[in-house]
């Protein structure tokens, strides 16, 4: 039974997304490939972060304890678990749950889009704020589909310009969700707002993290 690095588990509500608001479970995964400059986990990220081993078996039962629905699993980069196949195909067979999968960009999506009911992506881009674009896989667009949601985290006004120009190459908005982000206490919310105006960006959603609105932003397991 494959076991993974487990920082944290808790239940909350979902801070961003199309499920704003509403219950939802976390687990978070210890480790990132990527240093984002805006990152607000990096405590969970380093590799002497403190974690847990937990098994697919015990993260499988622990679920079926809490009794939510939407299961979000994150970190860091919970993709890059050993064997987190495993654990999305026992999370898979249980219809009931809804599982989403944040998800940094970096890594090749498509052999977990391949399984039978597959997780959500909410999958980010990193822009040039980042420091991080050149890492970004942009293959991974083609395997987003209208479940899925990308999300462009915006600190200025290149990002803006970069993420829209993105959406159009791509036609993100006919292929699936797409967000803009504004980093926390990083941008003028009616900056982004007036970009979309100006630059006609239909079908893109701004959305702000809700979660940092409720609670302290530094506050954990929220």
């Amino acid at each position: 039974m494959a076991s993974y690095r487990v920082v944290e588990i808790f239940k909350s509500i979902n801070g961003e997304g199309l499920r704003q608001g509403q219950l939802a479970l976390f687990i978070r995964m210890q480790g990132c490939n990527l240093h984002c400059s805006y990152c607000d986990t990096r405590w969970a990220n380093t590799e002497d972060a403190r974690f847990h081993w937990m098994s697919t078996e015990e993260i499988i039962d622990l679920v079926e304890q809490m009794q939510i629905r939407n299961i979000t699993l994150t970190g860091g980069e919970p993709l890059l678990q050993e064997d987190i196949m495993e654990l999305l195909l026992a999370l898979a067979a249980r219809p009931w749950n809804r599982v989403e999968i944040e998800t940094n960009g970096s890594v090749p999506l498509r052999p977990f889009a391949e399984i039978e009911n597959p997780p959500v992506f909410n999958m980010d881009y990193k822009l040039p704020g980042s420091g991080m674009e050149k890492h970004m896989i942009a293959d991974n667009f083609s395997v987003l589909t209208a479940k899925d949601t990308v999300k462009f985290v915006v600190g200025n006004y290149e990002d803006l310009c970069r993420a829209r120009d993105l959406i159009r190459e791509y036609g993100l908005t006919e292929r699936c969700h797409v967000f803009l982000s504004p980093v926390y206490e990083g941008i003028e919310l009616e900056d982004v707002v007036n970009f979309m105006k100006d630059n006609e960006m239909n079908d893109v959603t701004m959305q702000l993290q809700i979660h940092k609105i409720i609670w302290d932003s530094e506050m954990r397991g929220v």
